[in-house]
């Protein structure tokens, strides 16, 4: 029998509703027709955040286990290390033991370096900067580090050297496809090929193309609000229950009326959708690719984001003595403007900005919280499966899995099997559980707890009970089943379901090596500034906080990927903020 292709697409910061088939109102043809013709999956959980969820959908672990509990930076321990263990092993690796083809194009982000924009800081073929060509992949483009300019990706790889852009129509996204379909092209007929496709879109910067940008714009100018409530109506009966109640606007959402300069942020978002779309129309070549050559049928397509939608704001770099570390020039040398400037045009080289938190509210509809949270917000993802020859209709399916079941189903209808050994290395066993017996029609619930840990905040599910905690603020309890959206906190009436689901973090933080997160702030050194101890909506005044230099650097923290704390404030205009903006409830970290 011949074993299948297996093509994995991972969004980067796109939100639960961000595409047609699960509410949105983007263009995106070619995922609605994987989708529509193939397994929606409504309840898929990543891990919150980039380099955690890349680290669990690669290695079948969870994100400490395979070395990766924060991000890149190394923070002394085996499980915060900031880099894929060795006693951990790919997909690839995997696959490769049993005569697969493995390809990746796109963003790699789990091979240390802490200074993530300089490849100098990356001291490649050393013990600590894995890259992918390293861990198991034939063939390798794409970027070692996170985000950056999608014109000149900063650490831009082909194989194990590090290239430069040398063409003015150069857009990552485009070549993340290109490269895809490439390596397609190129491949051994006689042997299957599993590829990782890891676009950076639609993370910020918002950086997309005019022409796709002018399809949209005019479209977001009646706001987030009722955008939020569009997207709820259509995806009720669909990917949602109708029991599950639309949330509230996030607190730090201002009243659309009351936005100044309501063309800029219809702009934001039209860049946003053009993103989005972009992607698609690139996956459409690889789906395009697949049928030219005879392999669409028996090619497993899966789809999913590696977080929820981002809320982190860009603030204007102009008094910022350093330059920004992600102000990376445009190919030609363009001089960045960094920041949310209003009325600045996103998507050319040489603007840099996120749209910001009331349209990252948007995309998580209807959910509450955001990318770093642990909220459905935070760690829901459009998941999607398309196999012709296996998956004969379109069905939704509600089982609630996460990216640390990916990896051991991918193993598993490949027909290769998880070692106990690798390169001489002791393996971990596996922690996800495959669920290939769904594409049949069978039943799948999960053996062990849903378990999740980043930066503080914690959350554990077992069947319908979810107990969650904002960090640094007290346990929340939810029935998923009754109330998804998690609106009503039954803490106080539930209990004895909450202590046994604490029970079940505690022993899974352990066994994973979860530490606690003030422990890792402290034993860092990082100075805490605002935390009375009294939940996350407490405040203190701190002369110690000047919060006019802290939205003023061209990273604002958040964009430091160091170690931080989350906090919400409300900050009047500074007197050289020449355009007036206060900024509401903004979550930033240090």
């Amino acid at each position: 029998m011949k074993k299948p292709n297996v093509i994995f697409i991972l969004a980067d910061d796109l939100g639960y509703s961000d595409i047609g088939c699960f509410g949105s109102e983007i263009n995106t043809p070619n995922l609605d027709s994987l989708g529509n013709n193939g397994l929606m999956m409504t309840q898929m959980y990543n891990s919150a955040r980039c380099c955690p969820s890349r680290a669990s959908l690669l290695t079948g672990l969870t994100p400490h286990q395979a070395g990766v509990g924060h991000m890149v930076d190394n923070l002394g321990t085996h499980n915060y290390q900031g880099y894929l263990s060795d006693n951990c092993v790919t997909i690839a690796e995997c696959l490769k033991s049993t005569g697969y083809q493995t390809f990746m194009s796109g963003k790699w982000h789990v091979g240390g370096g802490e200074n993530m924009m300089n490849p100098e800081n990356y001291n490649l073929g050393k013990k600590g900067f894995p890259t992918p060509k390293e861990r198991g992949f034939d063939k390798f483009f794409g970027t070692l580090s996170g985000a950056g300019n999608f014109y000149n990706p900063p650490t831009l790889m082909l194989e194990n050297k590090f290239i430069k852009v040398e063409s003015n129509d150069f857009h990552y996204t485009d070549e993340i496809s290109k490269h895809a379909v490439k390596m397609i092209d190129e491949k051994d007929e006689l042997n299957p090929f599993f590829m990782y496709v890891a676009f950076t879109a639609p993370h910020w910067p918002l950086h997309a193309w005019e022409e796709d940008i002018s399809k949209y714009e005019g479209k977001y100018r009646k706001g987030w609000s009722e955008l939020r409530m569009n997207r709820y109506e259509e995806m009720i009966g669909n990917v949602l229950d109708q029991k599950w109640q639309l949330t509230k606007e996030d607190p730090a959402t201002p009243n659309w009326g009351d936005v100044r300069y309501k063309d800029w942020e219809d702009l934001k978002m039209a860049t946003y959708s053009a993103q989005i779309e972009q992607m698609d129309r690139g996956i459409g070549t690889i789906i395009d690719k697949l049928k030219e050559i005879g392999e669409f049928e028996n090619t497993v397509i899966m789809f999913a984001a590696d977080n929820g939608g981002c809320a982190e704001f860009m603030a204007e770099d102009s008094n910022n003595p350093e330059p920004s570390k992600f102000n990376t020039p445009g190919p030609n040398g363009e001089k960045i403007k960094f920041g949310n400037i209003p009325n600045l045009r996103p998507g050319p080289v040489d603007t840099f900005m996120s749209y910001d938190l009331p349209w990252a509210n948007v995309s998580n509809t209807p959910f509450r919280l955001f990318k770093r949270w642990v909220h459905e917000g935070g760690i829901s993802t459009p998941f999607i499966i398309h196999w012709p020859e296996k998956i004969s209709s379109h069905n939704i399916i509600n089982a609630p899995v996460q990216f640390a079941d990916i990896s051991p189903t991918i193993i598993d209808i490949c027909g290769s099997k998880y070692p106990n050994t690798f390169n001489g290395n002791d393996i971990t066993p596996i922690e996800g559980e495959s669920f290939a017996r769904l594409f049949n029609g069978s039943e799948f619930s999960k053996d062990k707890p849903l378990c999740w840990e980043h930066e503080g905040n914690r959350a554990v599910r077992i069947g319908e009970w979810k107990l969650v905690s904002e960090f640094p603020g007290p346990w929340e309890l939810y029935n998923i089943n009754e109330d998804r959206s998690e609106t009503n906190n039954l803490i106080d009436k539930e209990k004895n379901i909450a202590k046994k689901l604490e029970k079940e973090y505690s022993e899974w933080a352990k066994r994973c090596g979860v530490l606690d997160w003030p422990m890792i702030l402290q034993d860092k050194g990082t100075k805490t500034l605002i935390y009375t101890g009294k939940g996350i909506d407490s405040t203190t005044e701190s002369d110690e906080l000047d919060t006019d230099k802290l939205i003023n650097r061209g990273d604002p923290n958040f964009l430091d990927f160091e170690l931080n704390h989350q906090i919400r404030f409300e900050r009047k205009p500074p007197k050289n903020n020449k355009n007036n903006v206060t900024i509401r409830g903004m979550r930033i970290s240090k």
